[in-house]
């Protein structure tokens, strides 16, 4: 069974869209586009559902439209809107590390590159072109660390831990 500790959410299902079984995916993350995913995770229940892919095309930077197999009409495209899209992280450790989506790191730890915990990583800052990892330290405090490829030292994606090497000064920073 697919435990949810080994997803990430990339999105929800916004409402149907026309009487094909289309439905508005919006999305935060499009990782599903970068990589060989032949389906996608709903989240029925409280439990993960894999839906396969039968076609899908952008509608915006934050949006697509996609038609699942089994859903034929309006009324069953209409039974999964609402529901939140997850993708597998297994997945997404498989792509390319420069199509990578920073969004896959929510929920790493952070190791510092002499060893000790820094922390785990929150959220992610993508309000600027120079986006951040939100790191909630292990006092309660939070950083912001650049997320940038020259500070990550090593990625274990089996642990979860992300190891990096920040330069002097920005640990003082909260």
């Amino acid at each position: 069974m697919i435990q949810t500790e080994d997803l990430y959410q990339i999105g929800h299902i916004a409402k149907a869209h026309g009487l094909q079984g289309e439905v508005v995916f919006n999305f935060t993350d499009d990782i599903f586009d970068t990589t060989d995913a032949d389906h996608l995770l709903l989240m029925i229940d409280g439990i993960p559902v894999p839906f396969f892919i039968r076609e899908y095309r952008f509608r915006s930077e934050s949006s697509a439209l996609i038609t699942f197999d089994g859903i034929e009409s309006a009324e069953q495209a209409r039974l999964i809107v609402g529901a939140s899209v997850w993708f597998e992280k297994s997945e997404a450790a498989a792509a390319d590390e420069e199509t990578m989506s920073l969004r896959y790191f929510v929920d790493f730890k952070v190791v510092l590159a002499e060893g000790s915990l820094l922390g785990h990583i929150e959220d992610i800052d993508d309000n600027t072109d120079n986006w951040l990892f939100i790191v909630r330290r292990t006092d309660g405090s939070e950083l912001l660390i650049p997320a940038h490829e020259e500070f990550i030292t090593a990625i274990d994606h089996e642990a979860s831990v992300l190891t990096v090497d920040l330069p002097e000064g920005l640990l003082e920073l909260s």
